[in-house]
């Protein structure tokens, strides 16, 4: 805790030079470094890359420094098999529904509905209809970002 009278701040240096290097934070006195650019970013999601997994799964991805927002779009029939990784999930289904098999149970989450996963727990969904989902994920998802989530491609 600061002592009454000392202000902390935050600064954040970049490198007019190197602007895709690491840049430090400094909070408290201590640097935290961060892998990702910080910047502004204003889309629509018309102009976002959709990328096809499989005929029945497509998404889109925009990624900030410390979280991930993942538009998925799913037709009826579609299954995302059981995997887990040491991200935080919280699911929005805008439209549509998607059926969850998570710590042994079966979870239905309709449109306007919101699921938490929380790290490492394994799940497994199935869409009950043609469904728009947002995903936000804590950290971002590397193996989507880098296209080696193998678990998703090709499934149905």
């Amino acid at each position: 805790m600061a002592k009454p009278g000392k202000v902390r701040r935050r600064v954040v240096r970049r490198s007019a030079k190197h602007p895709l290097k690491e840049h430090l934070h400094r909070v408290g006195g201590k640097k935290r470094a961060s892998a990702r650019k910080a910047e502004l970013k204003h889309l629509l999601w018309s102009g976002v890359e959709l990328e096809n997994l499989n005929p029945l799964l497509q998404r889109q991805l925009v990624v900030g420094q410390n979280v991930m927002l993942a538009r998925v779009l799913l037709k009826k029939g579609c299954i995302v098999p059981l995997h887990s990784h040491h991200n935080e999930q919280i699911t929005y289904i805008l439209e549509g529904a998607l059926k969850f098999w998570i710590d042994g149970k079966e979870i239905v989450v309709n449109a306007g509905e919101v699921l938490t996963i929380p790290p490492h727990m394994p799940h497994k969904a199935e869409a009950l209809a043609d469904t728009v989902d947002l995903d936000v994920f804590n950290p971002p998802r590397e193996d989507w970002i880098s296209k080696t989530d193998k678990y998703l491609r090709g499934s149905k």
